[in-house]
């Protein structure tokens, strides 16, 4: 029996699902549940926040490395560097300010 689209659909959303729950669980065990130091606390919270995001972009935004996506690809990552340079440039401001006054 073939899958159709739609049950392949299914299936992409649910492993996407089920991975991103997990690394949220993994974020928040490594806050709340066990004893880390606070770099190996924040190692994993940074670690599980990366990885989230290549399920997110993967598994919900479909956006692979194949040359039909990359176009979408590069939309994102351009995207990406504006919100830096403009978050980025916010705080070194701001800092400067809070620095001279």
């Amino acid at each position: 029996m073939k899958s159709t689209a739609w049950q392949r659909e299914r299936k992409h959303y649910l492993i996407g699902g089920l991975l991103s729950l997990i690394l949220t669980a993994v974020a928040f065990i490594a806050v709340m549940g066990i004893e880390l130091s606070r770099p190996a606390t924040l190692a994993v919270i940074a670690i599980a926040g990366v990885a989230q995001l290549i399920v997110q972009v993967r598994f919900f935004l479909h956006i692979d490395l194949s040359r039909q996506k990359r176009e979408d690809l590069h939309l994102i990552l351009f995207s990406l560097l504006l919100l830096t340079l403009m978050a980025g440039g916010t705080i070194w401001i701001m800092g400067d300010l809070a620095g001279r006054m």
